[in-house]
């Protein structure tokens, strides 16, 4: 069984979920948090966006380190995340399309500076990613729901989104 076609195919599905879920996002509230512990509407948004990017990183690099100087992306509106989302995924598309089953094989490692944060091949990383991605669509849903936004489904239909 070939893994490449498995991920770009769930990379597309998760991806259209993610697209309406982030259109719902009011860019009047980025400022918002649900408690002093959370991220921002914003800060959460942006990572969402940028979480499919990390199939081409795996897949094009071998070592992510944060020490290097990570900043998130700057986005102004809904339209930026959206954006933001869109090229996120076609980057990683096309690294997908251009890998063999064998790039999924080596190790890849996630660092700040001397700590290491993570080791694993590069197939596993693809289906954090893909997890990641689910994990915080669902905040994202929660923080929706308690600005009194309706969720769309997901998996099936929501409470506010009957139809699959």
């Amino acid at each position: 069984m070939e893994l490449i076609p498995l991920f770009t195919t769930e990379l597309d599905q998760e991806a259209k979920t993610t697209r309406k879920f982030l259109k719902l996002v009011p860019d009047d509230k980025f400022d918002w948090k649900p408690h002093e512990k959370s991220m921002s509407l914003k800060e959460l948004t942006v990572h969402i966006a940028e979480i499919p990017s990390w199939i081409e990183t795996a897949l094009n690099k071998d070592v992510l380190d944060f020490a290097d100087g990570y900043k998130p992306t700057p986005v102004e509106s809904t339209d930026d995340l959206l954006e933001l989302l869109e090229q996120s995924v076609t980057k990683s598309n096309a690294a997908l399309d251009e890998a063999d089953e064998d790039d999924l094989l080596p190790d890849w490692t996630m660092r700040n500076g001397d700590q290491v944060l993570m080791v694993m091949p590069k197939h596993e990383v693809i289906r954090h990613s893909l997890n990641q991605l689910t994990h915080h669509r669902a905040q994202l849903g929660v923080y929706l729901r308690l600005l009194d936004i309706p969720i769309p489904g997901s998996y099936g239909p929501s409470a506010d989104e009957q139809s699959f």
